[in-house]
């Protein structure tokens, strides 16, 4: 059961409890009652045919079979890895599973994902993998994601150069019935399509062949990732008081706490659970950032001292008794200190996170968060089911793409500041306030805009570079100084991933953001066949689109272009806090 503390907020999550059972929100949920999250006409039709995920691990199961004879075959034939592509929904609980469970098995493929249009990102994957012995996995839900269907040909043209009219064998599709992935799964020949259940949305879809398919080819346990979810939906049944319940007095705590102010969800998570966090973040930020309103998921985070936090906050420890001693003493400290903490067990053994016990513990809190997260909506008269602000970037990257096409140059804005390869820019409003402060330098510059924050606001960095060990040990301590310094919450997303995942959050959410985003070159660009632009291109007009839309949204924005120096660039800009100007 979750434990809650402190005590001082008890009696209004309790509260809301007695509400939603006044309502019957247990049962409604799962008969599928759409009206759940309000009558307007409009969301009940998207609620209508989003709640598929309540029963989808029994239909799943009669697939288990299958699914292990395709993975067995696939590793018969010489495959050995295997390579997601995929993006948000469709990429993010394959990830989880891949860090949580691992290729553990004979026979079973080494799985990567990709879901970063940085071509050093692209040539790695290519570079890391044999043409010949590498399955790739084309997982989008409409079947037409930019990202997905461009990764899609850059492979597929690489596989061919190996394997010619065989190319196909070596690609799988997952999407909806009747998409054009499911088209061209068709044209080129594919190994085979998996069809999804149509009335699943994408971040919901964990527990679907989304994040099956490629479960069975890293070889997990699915009789116990499914054993896992069933047995939460008995403890979250119909018949289950939401006091008991443990999915509806989440998401009534969590809903409860982000109306009274409290709504920095800062995950703490053991080592062996850690890659949850991604998953759940995308979940709650999408799901609920919206209308001006909406939970902000701090994922990553390192855990300080309770002074280092404001009473924005509120600590989700999922396996407390897991964490390393110095975290735990920490978690402690700050629920001594009187900081909002929700904690549970699930009994993890460290046998037990060697086996089985590790998938079912993944498939129960897949079904828990989801629960959760359609309760909190409701709580906060939110629709979590759709994503009304997504469209607004994907839009805007297709606008600077094309007129990057037609006049083969970006649009060039004035820097703020700029040395060397290092250069900032702000929109026009938050440039005239940067120019007051007497910050000499971008990375000053930089530095000074972080003080644009206010109390109960967080900082967001956007990253549109290529993930690499070094590169994200550098942004955690970048983002470390500035919670020890300004006592702010703080997010890292890299892009475009985080298009799908927190993009939602950052423009329909509350205005409560200050945005770095980053962006760099990364040596050459990787052309895309059939298309007249390259990875290259296409990440610096999403990057712009995504800063276009930020600045019309009013959001609070600063653009750091690193040029070739992330790395020094990053840790120059954490060392300028100490010397930062208040604006």
């Amino acid at each position: 059961m979750i434990e809650f503390s402190p005590t001082a907020h008890t009696p209004a999550v309790d509260a809301r409890c007695d509400l939603l059972d006044q309502a019957r929100f247990a049962s409604r949920l799962w008969r599928r009652d759409d009206t759940l999250w309000g009558d307007d006409p409009a969301r009940r039709a998207v609620a209508a045919n989003r709640l598929g995920w309540l029963d989808v691990v029994p239909k799943m199961r009669a697939e288990f079979e299958s699914l292990r004879a395709f993975a067995a075959k696939v590793a018969a034939e010489g495959f050995t890895h295997a390579v997601l592509l995929g993006m948000g929904g469709s990429s993010l609980a394959p990830e989880v599973l891949r860090l949580v469970l691992g290729a553990r098995s004979a026979g079973a493929l080494e799985l990567t994902v990709l879901d970063n249009t940085s071509p050093a990102a692209v040539r790695a994957v290519a570079d890391s993998h044999d043409p010949r012995r590498t399955l790739f996995v084309v997982s989008s839900k409409s079947g037409g994601t930019l990202e997905v269907t461009s990764f899609e040909k850059y492979f597929h043209a690489w596989v061919a150069a190996a394997r010619g009219e065989e190319a196909g064998r070596s690609f799988v599709a997952i999407t909806d019935p009747g998409t054009s992935l499911e088209e061209l799964a068709h044209a080129r020949g594919y190994r085979r399509t998996f069809v999804n259940p149509p009335d699943i949305g994408g971040r919901y879809s964990a527990l679907s062949f989304f994040g099956l398919v490629p479960a069975a080819l890293i070889g997990a346990n699915l009789d116990e990732l499914a054993a896992g979810a069933l047995a939460e939906a008995e403890a979250c049944g119909p018949g289950v008081r939401a006091a008991e319940n443990p999915g509806l007095r989440l998401g009534a705590a969590l809903g409860e706490l982000a109306l009274a102010g409290r709504n920095k969800l800062t995950l703490v998570l053991p080592a062996a659970l850690a890659p949850l966090g991604a998953w759940i973040e995308q979940l709650v930020a999408e799901s609920t950032g919206k209308q001006g309103r909406g939970i902000v998921p701090v994922n990553e985070e390192p855990l300080g001292d309770p002074a280092a936090y404001a009473y924005d906050r509120v600590f989700v420890a999922i396996e407390p008794q897991a964490l390393e001693s110095d975290e735990a003493a920490k978690l402690a400290a700050i629920q001594a200190s009187g900081r909002a903490v929700l904690r549970w067990s699930r009994g993890l053994s460290a046998e037990g996170a060697r086996g089985g016990a590790l998938a079912a513990a993944l498939g129960a809190e897949f079904l828990r968060w989801e629960i959760a997260t359609a309760t909190a909506g409701a709580v906060m008269a939110l629709d979590p089911f759709d994503e009304p602000n997504v469209a607004e970037a994907k839009q805007a990257t297709q606008a600077v793409l094309e007129r990057r096409l037609e006049t083969s140059r970006f649009d060039q804005a004035t820097p703020l500041a700029r040395t060397g390869e290092i250069q900032v820019f702000a929109p026009a409003a938050i440039s005239a306030r940067l120019k007051t402060a007497g910050a000499s330098g971008p990375l000053a510059v930089a530095a000074a805009a972080l003080s644009l924050a206010q109390s109960g606001d967080y900082i967001a960095i956007l990253a549109y570079v290529h993930r690499t060990r070094e590169h994200h040990a550098r942004l955690q301590n970048l983002r470390v100084a500035i919670r020890d310094e300004m006592r702010l919450a703080t997010t890292l997303g890299y892009g475009p991933r985080f298009l799908h995942s927190t993009g939602q959050l950052h423009k329909g959410g509350p205005n409560t953001a200050v945005f770095i985003q980053f962006t760099a070159d990364e040596g050459d660009d990787e052309p895309i066949p059939g298309e007249r632009y390259g990875f290259a291109t296409l990440r610096q007009a999403q990057a712009a689109g995504d800063y276009q839309v930020l600045e019309r949204r009013g959001r609070r924005v600063v653009r750091v272009h690193l040029g070739s120096q992330i790395d020094q660039g990053i840790d120059e800009l954490t060392a300028a806090l100490d010397q930062r100007v208040r604006v």
